[in-house]
């Protein structure tokens, strides 16, 4: 079983894990969820975490007392601060996480946490996005998900997220599910065709004009061959001159 312990100071966000994949997941002890209360750790009186910033500055930072005390039983498991200005969360890092059984994160609250946490309990930061939001809990969720989705016997189909958005650098393909037409909006020929090739040669020239269209900057580190350049144009001839920077 893969285990997350959370530290947040917001441990009742954690209940909206127990729904949907990520609660099958934990009915059947694949991934064990553990939110833990950092106030309960803390020796103020008023159990606070935070405390006003040496040097100055706006906000509060999180204290290293009730961290440090929170993850002393905890302290042999691999520990991720989530942070903005952290690792940037990726497919390849969330399967890269996906094969270590214990993990603690720790989720960051006001300006941040006092450095010494960091330097000392963290083996790394991950940062979900370049933007900033109040808490690390939402992140710690997102992070949660996209690792449990790896682990083996969480999704019912174990192949399908090979064919995800970011698993081998392309965005995914257009979805289509009954009716054939509906209000006069058909699904493509060719999904129908019952031609395994042909369909997996469109979705193929689809997801390369996605990420041309959206994220070239995944394109420019990942580039196409001469293969998927040639079932590409057979789909959309008319941009043969965008997409040409992006061949090996």
């Amino acid at each position: 079983m893969n285990t997350f312990n959370v530290f947040t100071i917001f441990p009742e966000i954690f209940d909206a894990m127990n729904y949907g994949i990520m609660g099958i997941a934990q009915e059947k002890k694949i991934i064990s969820i553990n939110p833990l209360n950092i106030r309960d750790f803390s020796k103020d009186k008023h159990k606070k975490t935070d405390d006003y910033p040496y040097g100055g500055g706006y906000g509060m930072v999180m204290t290293c007392q009730p961290v440090f005390d929170a993850l002393k039983d905890y302290k042999d498991n691999y520990t991720i601060l989530m942070s903005p200005r952290g690792e940037l969360l990726t497919q390849d890092l969330a399967l890269e996480l996906s094969k270590i059984k214990n993990i603690n994160i720790i989720c960051g609250h006001y300006e941040g946490v006092d450095q010494r946490i960091s330097e000392e309990l963290v083996d790394k930061e991950i940062s979900c996005g370049d933007y900033v939001v109040s808490g690390g809990e939402i992140p710690a969720m997102i992070l949660i998900d996209s690792i449990s989705r790896m682990i083996s016997q969480v999704l019912p189909q174990e192949e399908s997220f090979m064919e995800e958005s970011h698993m081998d650098g392309l965005l995914e393909y257009d979805h289509y599910t009954r009716p054939e037409v509906y209000q006069g909006l058909k699904v493509p020929d060719i999904l129908l065709s019952g031609h395994h090739k042909n369909i997996e040669d469109f979705r193929l020239a689809q997801r390369i004009f996605y990420t041309l269209k959206r994220r070239p900057d995944l394109l420019e580190k990942r580039k196409i061959d001469r293969n998927e350049l040639s079932i590409f144009l057979r789909f959309y001839t008319d941009i043969k001159d965008d997409i040409i920077n992006f061949v090996k």
